[in-house]
């Protein structure tokens, strides 16, 4: 999902500016050409009274070629789909896709803490499985000829992590809720118009308490949808649906984070999990 959004994204963002780009740059091009032809002729109503000759084919070089005239009437007709303003769906699904790029750098800052706290998992569950003498002995053992105290750093990577993670698979979920709402779409790119910006010089935020998505405008003006009531209610995910969710997710039971202590950390007893 987050790759075909941004794929898509990447390409109508790039036409919305090359539409512009296009009409000036093919523009110039027959400027150029108008204006060194104005030149030419000016001198030859000067030189022509007055007994001077010009460079034979110097017109030529003012001439305006069916290549230049294509590419300028091209350039215009591309217009009737140019959006002065940008386009608020597009700007949403690219800002979610944004947060998601970022959730995933969270995830892999998640995984490697993770990995770091495999031992932890280690620990408990021979501490649970550990019924006679010999049994406690064999955790004895391993607490005390191992390096298992849990760093403060790990932690904090991990619990940072989560927030992160949360944060912004909230974030773009609230975005693409939006950007799915036609009603919502409409009047966030009434507010583009009204403020006489471009989504592109906008900045996108989603605030769970408030429970809105605002794009605030380079005026200092701000235009927001209240993401709560009925167009909005398949958004919210209850906290067990999460659990359940994410019990039978991929990356939950993905090779690595039920391989155990000696797949993760030493990277032995890993086959077919990898």
């Amino acid at each position: 999902m987050k790759m075909k959004i941004a794929a898509a994204l990447l390409l109508t963002g790039s036409v919305q500016a090359s539409e512009i780009d296009n009409l000036i740059n093919t523009s110039n091009s027959l400027v150029a050409q108008i204006d060194r032809g104005r030149m030419l002729v000016g001198a030859a109503i000067e030189n022509g009274p007055n007994g001077y000759i010009s460079s034979p084919g110097l017109s030529a070089s003012a001439q305006i070629s069916n290549a230049q005239v294509d590419a300028y009437n091209n350039a215009l007709a591309s217009m009737a789909n140019y959006a002065p303003y940008g386009d608020a769906q597009t700007f949403l699904e690219t800002q979610a896709g944004n947060e998601l790029d970022l959730m995933q750098d969270a995830v892999d800052s998640f995984t490697g803490a993770v990995v770091e706290l495999t031992t932890v998992v280690q620990v408990n569950d021979m501490a649970k499985e550990a019924q006679t003498p010999d049994d406690k002995a064999a955790v004895q053992n391993f607490t005390v000829t191992n390096d298992l105290q849990v760093n403060q750093e790990t932690v904090d990577t991990y619990n940072q992590s989560l927030t992160e993670i949360e944060t912004h698979s909230n974030n773009a979920g609230a975005y693409l809720g939006v950007a799915a709402n036609k009603e919502s779409t409409e009047f966030l790119q009434q507010g583009a118009e009204n403020n006489n910006s471009n989504f592109e010089t906008a900045t996108l935020t989603y605030d769970s308490n408030q429970q809105w998505v605002k794009v605030s405008w380079m005026t200092g003006n701000a235009t927001a949808v209240y993401v709560n009531g009925t167009n909005f209610d398949s958004l919210y995910v209850s906290e067990n649906d999460i659990l359940a969710l994410g019990a039978q997710s991929e990356y939950y039971n993905s090779g690595y984070h039920q391989a155990g202590y000696d797949c993760m950390v030493n990277e032995s007893n890993c086959e077919g999990l990898r």
